[in-house]
């Protein structure tokens, strides 16, 4: 399934995306329902909402949201693509000897159409394409060989940076975290429609010029690897998001930062894509 939030005619709610049309899931998860508490009850809704038909609006006629707004949790992982941490290094960043995990601050959320703004204090912007995964069930020191029982499902991320205030926090949170620097998008794919989440091909084009392609099996350190890692640490919950790297070829690396009016297209295979366009920070 294709699980998703969209606004059509000022109210907001959750959907399931079947081609061209977007299914109202209102009637089983519960008017006013968040996407966090339909992922915490899926496996037993799941036969309804698979039959759900009822009460279908073209896609073109809504807003599509980002399909989670509610996490408790944004976590995502540093220089885990082998030739994204080589030209990191080769720009004198260290390469990291374990996982390197920092915080993306929730509010930084917005959906996979919407804008991005260019902060007033920086023009250092920059993109980085990432497959995330969605957490799908509270879970605490999770083997890597039961990882992906754990997952609910996939989506589209670009985990947008503000580099120079990146390196103000040795946690990376700051540079991370303004806001609408999280798209996320354009809807969940469920587990179950995912043959092999380390074999799909995630790419980004700004302007419609590729600056990013590669494919998740080139991943340091694979999803479950990650997933057993930080719940050594934390209690993993439905909901939480995790950004699991970028390939090679951001901004930083070659200084072709994004500008006003640019427009950034993210894409993986079997997922779809996000588009963002950058316009200049609200007053």
């Amino acid at each position: 399934m294709k699980l998703a939030r969209f606004t059509y005619g000022g109210v907001t709610r959750l959907g399931k995306v079947m081609g061209d049309v977007i299914v109202d899931l209102s009637g089983i998860a519960g008017p006013g329902a968040s996407m966090k508490s339909l992922l915490q009850r899926l496996d037993a809704l799941r036969p309804q909402l698979e039959k759900a038909k009822a009460n279908a609006y073209p896609l073109s006629e809504v807003i599509l949201e980002a399909p989670i707004d509610d996490p408790r949790k944004f976590l995502a992982i540093g220089m885990n693509y082998e030739k994204h941490a080589q030209e990191a290094e080769d720009a004198g960043i260290p390469r990291p000897t374990s996982q390197l995990w920092f915080n993306k601050q929730v509010q930084c959320i917005t959906g996979p159409y919407h804008p991005i703004e260019m902060p007033r204090v920086s023009d250092k912007l920059d993109y980085e394409a990432e497959l995330g995964v969605i957490i799908g069930r509270y879970c605490r020191h999770v083997p890597c060989a039961e990882a992906r029982s754990v997952i609910a499902g996939y989506l589209v991320c670009n985990d947008v940076s503000v580099r120079d205030w990146q390196t103000r926090s040795p946690t990376f949170t700051l540079g991370k975290s303004f806001d609408t620097h999280g798209p996320l998008g354009p809807w969940i794919t469920t587990d179950d429609e995912i043959a092999d989440p380390h074999d799909l091909e995630v790419w980004l084009t700004v302007n419609g010029e590729e600056r990013q392609r590669s494919s998740t099996c080139d991943m340091v350190y694979d999803i479950y690897e990650q997933i057993a890692y930080l719940s050594t640490v934390m209690t993993l919950e439905p909901g939480d998001i995790l950004a699991t790297g970028t390939p090679s070829g951001v901004g930083a690396a070659t200084g072709r930062f994004l500008k006003l009016g640019d427009v950034v297209r993210v894409g993986v295979s079997g997922l779809g894509h996000i588009e963002n366009r950058v316009v200049a920070e609200a007053e």
